[in-house]
């Protein structure tokens, strides 16, 4: 009998989330996510997967963000027929996420090209098309919450609800093994685990008496201060005034589905509560328009969105769906609230908004989520004075702010309640979906809380266990597709990046003309003695 786990991501980092099952009656994959941040990380998107995508019997999907969902289509294309399973909230959002994803894709490619031909290079193809994304997000079959199904041979599986986004899940699996005296192996996929207590969302559930958890350790090394509704919207209450003070535009980068209609339903009470005065929001996003769409669809299973989601329905906001519409609000110098995708200020209407803005000092800009290493998110939250976005060097003169109040990801103490919650968990627990600091403490915590030493692993990219002989790392089918430290550690094109604002900066700052010329001929010489 044999039954092999393969991390294929979120293995030392934070997203591509993946794992490869194989059993005697098959195999099938758990979240089939993209990897976003460095580009060195990214260029795996464009790779070979690094297992048999044609032998795959199902996809199981804990939740629809991108990193976890986003390389679907792709998988389809390399030869995966088998069947796609979700929650019915994930697969309402996946409705118009993947080809979104698909749509950005072939618009990054279409820049990337024009480049590539002034530079003599070869053009290169999208990862999938925006008709990719939707004939994939056809394909996925819903299943309710605490329902056994069996999706392939000698499996079966249920969702829980994890709290972290609508329609997010951990997956709770059996396997059958063959053996005389152990005929189920029991594992528990966690997904990304939202807070108690979290705005439209019930608190996270999952079963207990387990063999393996593979668990997530976003936030595993931090702790955040635990904010009352009212409290949460204080805070924000505040920012908004002080913006709105400094006589300019308050710019909200912000993830499409979840962040957005939480920060819309947030603002939509202050200002009927006359917490705050009443100001035009733009919610400049195609996707995260649809996405509050889905929330007011889903209104009778959330909560905190009113009755038909009319927490939306604010007069001050303006969804602004065309690219037309969107040049306008460029007409607005002051006394407005853009929101706008990405989170990460990676691509989208966001980084037009921020070319804009970012060297005005009478404008703010507030980051309200995790920021990857390497995304343009992560330079600013960072404190650059200078940061590049479509080809142009940006001087940020603009008030930058950080809150970690609206996470959808539990803490360090909330995900030791979760996974206390669910012992025993007899041979193993996976940490994955954290970077080296979280992932370590959440190991030294686990061990405190009397978890096995020895049968708590953190996994690296492409690492194989044997889940019949306790988990342990063992030989890997092919190569490993990065080293440990490519995948955890910023690449040299972050390095470039930083660079090349250091040397604008000294330039500018440089005394005369004279005074560049040394600079220069510094770099120059340096350049000559490599």
């Amino acid at each position: 009998m044999s039954l092999r786990m393969k991390f294929c991501g979120a293995a030392g980092t934070v997203t591509g989330s993946c794992y490869w099952i194989e059993h005697d009656k098959g195999a099938f994959l758990v979240d089939c996510g993209m990897f976003q941040g460095s580009k060195t990380l990214k260029e795996l998107n464009y790779g070979e997967f690094p297992f048999p995508a044609d032998k795959a019997d199902f996809l199981l999907i804990t939740h629809a963000h991108i990193d976890h969902s986003g390389l679907t289509p792709k998988l389809m294309g390399a030869g995966f027929r088998g069947k796609v399973f979700a929650t019915e909230g994930t697969r309402d959002l996946l409705q118009f996420m993947l080809p979104d994803s698909g749509y950005i894709q072939e618009m990054e490619v279409s820049f990337l090209n024009r480049r590539n031909a002034q530079r003599g290079r070869k053009p290169v193809e999208p990862i999938y098309t925006s008709e990719d994304g939707e004939a994939a997000a056809e394909k996925i079959i819903a299943r309710d919450y605490q329902r056994w199904f069996e999706p392939g041979p000698g499996v079966r599986a249920r969702f829980w609800n994890a709290g972290h986004i609508l329609g997010s899940a951990s997956i709770e699996i059996e396997i059958e093994t063959g053996d005389d005296d152990e005929r189920i192996m029991r594992l528990l996929f966690s997904g990304d685990i939202g807070p108690d207590h979290k705005l439209f969302h019930p608190d996270p559930e999952g079963p207990s008496n387990l063999d393996y958890v593979i668990c997530e350790a976003t936030y595993g090394a931090r702790k955040r201060p635990v904010l009352k509704p009212d409290a949460r919207r204080k805070v924000l209450a505040d920012i908004v005034r002080k913006a709105m003070g400094r006589g300019g535009v308050l710019v909200i980068p912000a993830f499409s589905v979840e962040r957005t209609q939480e920060l819309l339903s947030d603002l939509s009470l202050l200002m009927t509560k006359g917490e705050i005065e009443e100001r035009l929001v733009f919610l400049d996003s195609p996707l995260a328009i649809k996405a509050t769409e889905a929330f007011k669809r889903h209104a009778d299973e959330l909560e905190d969105t009113g009755e038909d989601g009319e927490i939306f329905a604010n007069p001050s906001f303006h969804f602004t769906r065309t690219v037309e519409e969107s040049k306008a609000i460029n007409n607005y110098e002051n006394g407005v609230i853009i929101l706008a995708a990405s989170g990460m200020c990676e691509a989208g209407r966001i980084r037009h908004h921020l070319k804009r803005r970012l060297w005005d000092e009478k404008n703010t800009v507030l980051l309200t989520g995790y920021q990857a290493p390497g995304t343009l998110g992560s330079i600013l939250e960072g404190g650059a004075k200078t940061v590049r976005i479509q080809g142009e060097d940006i001087r940020v003169k603009a008030h930058l702010q950080s809150i970690d109040i609206y996470s959808g990801h539990v803490d360090a103490d909330g995900v030791m309640d979760w996974m206390t919650a669910r012992k025993p968990v007899t041979r193993g627990v996976f940490l994955t979906h954290g970077q080296a600091e979280g992932l370590n403490a959440l190991h030294d915590r686990l061990i405190e809380a009397g978890f096995e030493k020895d049968r708590i692993i953190i996994p690296h990219l492409d690492d194989e266990v044997d889940l019949l002989g306790g988990g342990r790392i063992g030989k890997r089918m092919g190569p490993r597709r990065l080293g440990h430290e490519a995948v955890t550690d910023l690449d040299w094109h972050n390095d470039l990046a930083e660079l090349s604002l250091d040397i604008r900066e000294a330039l500018e700052e440089a005394a005369d003309e004279r005074a560049r010329k040394v600079i220069l001929r510094r770099l120059r010489r340096a350049l000559e003695e490599r």
